[in-house]
């Protein structure tokens, strides 16, 4: 590469990773918010469980759209547009005093934000801007850059919280996502189509979803939004009802994010290297062991940390591998567009964990049930990746 596309791919990287650190970043603040908000409010769990599972399923199906404007029209338009309707979500959110209009706020308008602020859509710029020997390891920096935002962003929203009482938190907060629309100018672009026919949107989805390991990667990926969505979401207050502090439950959350800055970076860079599909497998497995170790342990300080260092090793670590396969298999052309599509499966992972948490919760006082169910699925996720298969298929073009 030139001089030139050097300076542009590393500017391509470092601003698309910061878009993420910033939308994924403010996302793993929303369990912080439950209990202050629950108490000036009324609400119980099962509320702010719903408003979040709201959240990721909409966030899941407007990926798809996301990713399809992303593809036609250009990923600077759309990561624009959804920096401003996370924004609004979040002001919304400072102002939702029922909670239809909570779901309306932080379940509607944020997942939409998210759609085009996060990986279906940011992911396929930075795998675009790198020769294909470095896709895997960039797309795992810009992965890392959610996990990054997670560590940083996490305490600072606590410390928010703490000063300026949850409301002055959202309003800082929103300002955070806010960023993501300027940025958006130096990450524009659609995807290249060279001469000749060319496969068509729809012949790229229909082509997609008639191939088995398309179905495989979609339900491995709703295991991972299960698990990330649930303890996101519920790990703080799990945390306060065996003893320790919410202090110490926001620093979980931190630890997770910290520790996956080295997860998603070596799941991509190992992701160029070795097979994709057996890496995901030992991610989901080693994710099972370590739910294992946090049930199995009485909880203290110590284990709650050494639980999060654990897990944040293979958090995010699917998101590359996944993604990477996409493009792989699939192509670039609509990695966007069914990058959004498999993403959907994650959403719907996300959808029920949090929502099965907070019921659960309401049900039988503990999250027992939903924590032995996330070792089962993981187990079936690991599974599941095997017979990927890692060989790019043809694309029929029209004569």
């Amino acid at each position: 590469m030139s001089s030139q596309s050097d300076t542009i791919s590393m500017r391509t990287i470092a601003l698309g990773t910061l878009v993420v650190l910033l939308a994924m970043g403010v996302r793993a603040t929303f369990g912080l918010f439950m209990q202050p908000m629950g108490l000036a409010q009324g609400w119980g769990r099962e509320v702010f469980s719903m408003a979040f599972a709201l959240q990721n399923l909409v966030w899941g199906v407007a990926c798809i759209f996301m990713g399809i404007l992303a593809d036609r029209y250009g990923s600077g338009r759309t990561i624009a547009l959804g920096a401003v309707l996370y924004m609004l979500g979040m002001i919304g959110t400072r102002f939702a005093t029922d909670e239809t209009t909570l779901y309306l706020t932080a379940g509607v308008l944020v997942g939409l934000g998210q759609a085009g602020t996060t990986f279906p859509v940011i992911l396929p710029v930075v795998a675009r801007s790198v020769p294909p020997a470095y896709r895997s390891t960039a797309m795992g920096i810009a992965s890392a850059g959610g996990s990054m935002g997670q560590f940083a962003v996490v305490p600072t929203g606590q410390m928010l919280i703490s000063g300026l009482d949850w409301t002055g938190a959202l309003w800082v907060l929103s300002l955070f996502v806010a960023c993501g629309a300027p940025l958006a100018y130096f990450l524009r672009g659609r995807p290249q189509v060279h001469g000749g026919p060319q496969q068509s949107l729809a012949s790229a989805v229909k082509q997609a979803v008639r191939h088995p390991s398309f179905h495989f990667l979609f339900w491995s990926y709703f295991v991972c939004g299960f698990h990330t969505a649930f303890i996101t979401l519920h790990l703080p207050a799990y945390v306060t009802d065996g003893g320790l502090t919410a202090g110490q439950g926001a620093t979980a959350i931190a630890l997770i994010g910290l520790f996956n800055v080295l997860g998603s970076f070596y799941a991509g860079k190992l992701g160029g290297k070795y097979s994709k599909k057996r890496l995901l497998a030992v991610v989901y497995g080693m994710r099972a062991f370590g739910i294992l170790l946090l049930l199995w342990m009485p909880l203290s300080p110590w284990v709650l940390y050494a639980f999060a260092a654990w897990m944040g090793l293979f958090w995010l670590g699917t998101v590359p591998l996944t993604q990477g396969l996409i493009g792989q298999i699939y192509g670039l052309r609509y990695a966007a567009t069914l990058s959004g599509i498999v993403f959907l499966g994650h959403q719907l992972g996300s959808f029920i964990g949090v929502w099965l948490g907070g019921y659960a919760y309401a049900k039988t006082g503990n999250y027992d049930l939903v924590w032995w169910l996330g070792v089962a699925l993981a187990i079936m996720a690991a599974l599941l990746c095997l017979p990927v298969r890692e060989q790019p298929v043809a694309q029929p073009v029209p004569a």
